[in-house]
């Protein structure tokens, strides 16, 4: 599994729902996810998606949603199950693992939010999906049927009580229901792997991610064709071990932090000068096109310890608006 591949899979749909997260009540838990997710996984992150309805992106983000909710299969699927993604989900948990010998990596997406198991079931029984009992008994599991499909590790999907549903492949479904019948204090949420890093982001932010980078061959954090001082901060990106990311909105912005954990003080001192000078050329981009932006990113810190490097700041709705404005004219060309 390379760090790109991490990147691709779980780090953009956390900070995009993370640029968009606003603070609400909070969500009435029946299961602690963390306490299901395994010891193993390199990546979690956690998007509390009811809260990006007052959100700076939130018009342009949920346009999304409801456009691929209403596409073909998935619009049917919908219909069938009574379900609305955008009010009827809370949060969302996603995690990845790494793959034992040759095989896939192992993923993890746990909802959190208001479910009609009932036609769930029935939607899912209607598309082939084979209901399962798990082998130590803790619990019944659907196993999906992919047209076509020779993979060795099936999907799966746990109906595990009317707020709380898992998806991933087979065996990694099958590894949740044991740990939720142990009573679910096996997981990170014990401390062990990832998890003891926990304590350095806050769980209440509107959303967070952790990534393992010490288990992600470095070769793979290739700096291409990037512009100095991009190239130097992905090159020095291969001494940091773990990344930490989190963001918390308030009214109409977002403060955003990121921490990179490193033992390599030269390395964690080059990693601060490329932050700064990525800032510098930003500032230098804007600054006719954008003037009023200037400041912001003159207000972002960066802070190099003797365990990480950390950058944090405030990002004000409008600009947030207008890179969504931007995706959403780029992905139209």
């Amino acid at each position: 599994m390379t760090r790109s591949r991490i990147a691709s899979r779980c780090l953009p749909a956390v900070l995009v729902a993370a640029l968009c997260a606003l603070p609400a009540l909070a969500v009435r838990r029946t299961e602690d996810p963390l306490g299901l997710i395994p010891t193993n996984a390199v990546t979690v992150g956690v998007v509390h998606w009811n809260q990006l309805r007052a959100s700076p992106l939130a018009p342009r983000v949920l346009a999304d949603v409801d456009r691929i909710s209403g596409e073909g299969d998935t619009a049917r699927f919908l219909a069938d199950t009574g379900l609305t993604p955008r009010e009827d989900i809370d949060t969302i948990t996603i995690a990845m693992s790494p793959a034992a010998g040759e095989g896939s990596d192992s993923g993890l997406v746990i909802f959190e939010g208001r479910f009609d198991l009932s036609r769930i079931s029935s939607a899912l029984t209607s598309r082939g999906a084979l209901l399962q009992t798990s082998p130590s008994g803790a619990g019944a599991y659907y196993r999906l049927v992919a047209k076509g499909a020779k993979s060795d590790q099936p999907g799966a999907v746990a109906l595990v009580n009317r707020a709380l549903i898992v998806c991933g492949n087979e065996a990694a479904v099958v590894a949740v229901l044991a740990r939720k019948e142990s009573g679910g204090d096996g997981g990170l949420a014990s401390g062990q792997g990832i998890g003891r890093h926990l304590s350095r982001i806050d769980r209440d932010a509107s959303a967070w991610a952790l990534v393992d980078l010490s288990r992600i061959p470095a070769s793979h954090l290739g700096a291409g064709d990037a512009a100095e001082p991009s190239r130097a901060l992905l090159g020095a990106m291969k001494s940091v071990s773990l990344l930490a990311v989190q963001a918390v909105v308030h009214g109409d912005s977002v403060d955003l932090s990121a921490t990179g954990l490193s033992n390599d003080a030269e390395n964690r001192g080059l990693i601060a000068d490329s932050l700064r000078g990525m800032l510098a050329m930003w500032r230098l981009a804007i600054q006719d096109k954008s003037p009023e932006l200037v400041p912001v990113l003159r207000r972002f810190q960066i802070e190099n310890d003797s365990e990480g490097v950390s950058i944090r700041g405030t990002v004000p709705g409008s600009f947030l608006r207008s890179l969504a404005d931007s995706a959403s004219k780029h992905a139209g060309k």
